[in-house]
């Protein structure tokens, strides 16, 4: 028996004759195993030949020429190697992307047209101002929408991502009361609250306190109220929450913590489930970021930065960050400086050197205009029947822990509560792949006890949510029935089952040395 390349044991041999001992390829039909680029080429030769290159030289002589261990490969070796990586890989283009908390939506076509325009992919952050006007009209014009769709009067879109936007509203937070000369120590964060809310709370220096969840899945009003007092300088909340529900207390959080002088931050991460239909401002909210790859469709990565904009209320907005993009009688300028003769006078400072995220900012705008108001309303309208539309075809064979309290909003919550002794979670998940479906997210939110997450954006259809919903049904039954065949799933994948917790705590590392490095 041997082994290819790679060193994968496949289960089935592949028998080359009558007699002959069988030899185990990984190969699956025409998903070909793939070893790695070291395997495929050769460190003594090269796919391209050069002619001999002078000796080059510096001002400190000349440069060694040495061996830099990198394997030649031919261009079409080269080329299939990546294209057979990519069919291993999925992708939202191949089908629904269910992760909860994440909203891996479609990414529209023209949104990408419009981001490659001249004048938008390919300007300089050291241009001059005045050779960028339409590049600072777009970051203000998307500014405005945010503005408009929030309800609340500034805006600071230089944040590259959620979390950095989460850090945004802190240090503003922190800079208007310590301006005010009263520098709080403690943030309180819900239980059912994005995990990275306490770990930015604590980045910036303060004491985190976990607020509890109600049986329903929600904060715990009087348990938030008992805590508050002096000490506290605000509240991080998440709305809607990651069980999937609305806080309906909302006002009444933002009202207690107004009353003792702290301040309210929202993660916006799930605007999307709202857009259009409910104004953070009018919560009485004083910073949220938002996930402009969640809500408006810019993809996760996307070639560049992300961008998790701020907005303000008018309590903060004197404290937002530099640089931002104002609109004046002449044009539009980039602030980048504070000044004590106006508004900008309490900016706690800047976070990033530059805009930089040009290509998010030109996909949102795009977005934005070809919906409108009442497209994103109508959005965030079908990610919410969506998503109730699984948890009510799932519910009687996937326990759904809050189904009770009503309507969820952009993702339904299940646990694997129900399931055979000894079947979990992270069965479902594996067996989902049998199924050709990426995995829900799974084990979080840590309210609920194997928690599958299930997110699937406006943008499936209903006929693919059947399909997804027929398959998933199918690998729940498994389980509740105790298929053993579930406990070694994934079967047709590139790769079996890993031992995960020791892939993470105890990896293995290889690198092939050169035999002749030294001469």
């Amino acid at each position: 028996m041997t082994i290819n390349q790679s060193g994968w044991r496949p289960e089935a041999p592949l028998a080359n004759g009558a007699g002959d001992q069988p030899t185990f390829t990984g190969n699956r039909a025409l998903m070909l195993e793939e070893p790695l680029l070291f395997e495929i080429g050769s460190t003594d030769r090269t796919g391209v030949d050069f002619e001999p290159a002078p000796q080059a030289t510096n001002r400190l002589g000349g440069l060694e020429r040495g061996k830099i261990g990198l394997p030649g490969l031919s261009e079409p070796e080269t080329v299939r190697h990546y294209t057979r990586l990519s069919r291993q890989n999925y992708a939202i283009d191949l089908g629904v992307f269910p992760l909860g908390s994440c909203t891996m939506k479609h990414n529209p076509r023209l949104n990408e047209r419009v981001a490659r325009l001249p004048g938008f992919a390919d300007i300089h952050p050291l241009q001059p101002v005045s050779t960028v006007q339409g590049a600072l009209a777009l970051i203000h014009l998307v500014g405005e929408w945010l503005c408009k769709l929030t309800g609340m009067p500034a805006v600071a879109m230089s944040p590259k991502a959620g979390a950095h936007g989460e850090l945004c509203g802190l240090l503003a937070i922190r800079a208007a009361l310590e301006a005010r000369g009263d520098a709080r120590q403690v943030i309180l964060v819900p239980e059912s609250a994005h995990g990275t809310n306490p770990a930015t709370a604590a980045f910036c220096g303060y004491a985190v306190e976990n607020i509890p969840a109600t049986a329903e899945g929600r904060v715990n009003l009087d348990a938030l109220k008992a805590r508050l007092g002096p000490d506290v300088a605000g509240v991080m909340i998440t709305n809607p929450n990651t069980c999937g529900l609305f806080e309906r207390d909302m006002t009444a959080i933002s009202e207690a913590v107004h009353a003792v002088g702290g301040l309210v931050y929202c993660d916006g991460a799930n605007f999307n489930a709202i857009v259009g239909r409910v104004r953070p401002g009018d919560l009485g909210i004083d910073a949220m970021h938002i996930n402009l790859h969640k809500t408006f469709s810019t993809p996760h990565g996307g070639g560049g930065p992300g961008a998790g904009p701020v907005v303000f209320s008018e309590a903060l907005a004197p404290f937002a960050p530099l640089p931002f993009v104002e609109q004046t009688d002449a044009g539009f300028r980039l602030v980048e400086e504070e000044t004590a003769e106006d508004h900008h006078a309490h900016s706690f400072g800047r976070m990033v050197a530059f805009h930089g995220q040009m290509g998010m900012f030109t996909r949102a705008a795009s977005y934005m205009l070809s919906h409108g108001a009442d497209g994103l309303r109508q959005v965030s309208g079908d990610a919410v029947l969506n998503a109730n539309y699984i948890l009510r075809q799932l519910e009687d064979v996937l326990d759904a822990p809050f189904a009770a309290s009503g309507p969820c909003m952009h993702e339904a919550l299940f646990s694997d509560t129900g399931m055979a002794q000894g079947f979990t979670t992270l069965d479902i998940a594996k067996g989902l792949i049998d199924e050709g479906f990426h995995p829900m997210t799974v084990y979080f939110p840590l309210v609920v006890h194997g928690a599958m997450l299930v997110e699937p954006t406006e943008t499936e259809s209903k006929a693919g949510l059947d399909q997804f919903i027929g398959a998933l049904r199918s690998v729940a039954e498994r389980g509740r029935a105790g298929d053993e065949t579930l406990k070694s799933a994934p079967h047709f994948a590139p790769r079996r089952r890993l031992d995960e917790t020791a892939a993470a705590r105890s990896p293995i590392l290889a690198q092939r040395i050169l035999a002749d490095q030294d001469d």
